[in-house]
């Protein structure tokens, strides 16, 4: 009979012959590793949107709020990452951190919204 080794530790496996690891912890760490990378990008991306919507919110004062750009900007926002956006009837383009919305307006200025 062939003995078989754990994936993650090398270890001699028992049991079921289809079993591919020797524990759950062992399991849990070879497959924490294999997609590590593509969760490091995930987790960047949404600690940043995370990041937006929280400023978003802090900054929106009753339904709408105009300031300058550079007030986002100081406290860290970054307008390169958004979930979505809403263009109206008037041509106007809103780009929104999920339910907390921007729209640049003339002369540096942001119009702050709230999705209803």
């Amino acid at each position: 009979m062939e003995t078989r080794k754990c994936e993650e530790c090398g270890e001699v496996i028992k049991g079921r012959i289809d079993k591919k690891f020797c524990s759950d912890l062992c399991r849990n760490a070879f497959n924490n590793k294999l997609n590590s990378d593509s969760n490091n990008l995930v987790r960047n991306i949404n600690n940043t949107l995370r990041k937006n919507r929280r400023i978003l919110e802090e900054l929106l004062q009753g339904e709408k709020t105009t300031l300058p750009k550079q007030k986002l900007l100081d406290k860290g926002f970054n307008f390169s990452f958004h979930t979505n956006q809403n263009t109206t009837k008037n041509n106007h383009t809103y780009t929104f951190c999920y339910e907390f919305g921007y729209l640049p307006l003339e002369n540096d200025i942001i119009l702050i919204v709230k999705k209803k």
